[in-house]
């Protein structure tokens, strides 16, 4: 059975929807906002990469579900387990490690946070300073890039 991902331009969201028979033509109705100008767009895995930065740039597809990236993730989390919380410039380099193993993009908030961690800023503050502004260019999709289409995890059908 196949599975179709429409994006809702209203939602600004990326939803998926199983078919019980090859679709061509059918457009489902955003499931939560109920607009039904929904638009086609390609799937993740039929999608080439992009960047070649961080876990990419090792062979990898930035696909979280991908073995290499998913031992990195593991190699990462055992680094973690030693990791001074207290420490911001560890609290940096951290995320600046999770965001190369994702393959995602730093935004400009995002940058600005590390940049102030890496210098020994106190954590707290700086997120005091920065959370709304993180919270804004997460979108409602939560996908870290501003403007761009958020994925809903659900499976809806069609």
């Amino acid at each position: 059975m196949p599975i179709y991902e429409f994006l809702c331009p209203k939602c600004n969201v990326i939803y998926s929807f199983l078919s019980r028979r090859v679709e061509t033509e059918k457009v489902p109705s955003c499931p939560k906002c109920g607009a039904a100008s929904l638009k086609r767009v390609p799937s993740r895995f039929g999608v080439a990469g992009g960047s070649k930065t961080g876990a990419d740039s090792a062979g990898g597809s930035g696909d979280l579900d991908d073995p290499r990236i998913e031992r990195e993730l593991m190699r990462f989390a055992s680094e973690l387990e030693g990791m001074d919380e207290s420490d911001p410039r560890q609290m940096a380099r951290a995320v600046r490690k999770m965001t190369e193993i994702a393959g995602e993009p730093v935004t400009p908030a995002m940058e600005e946070m590390i940049r102030r961690l890496e210098a020994g800023e106190d954590p707290e503050q700086v997120e005091e300073e920065l959370g709304d502004l993180l919270e804004e260019e997460m979108g409602e999709g939560g996908n870290g890039i501003a403007g761009e289409p958020g994925r809903d995890d659900g499976l809806y059908p069609m």
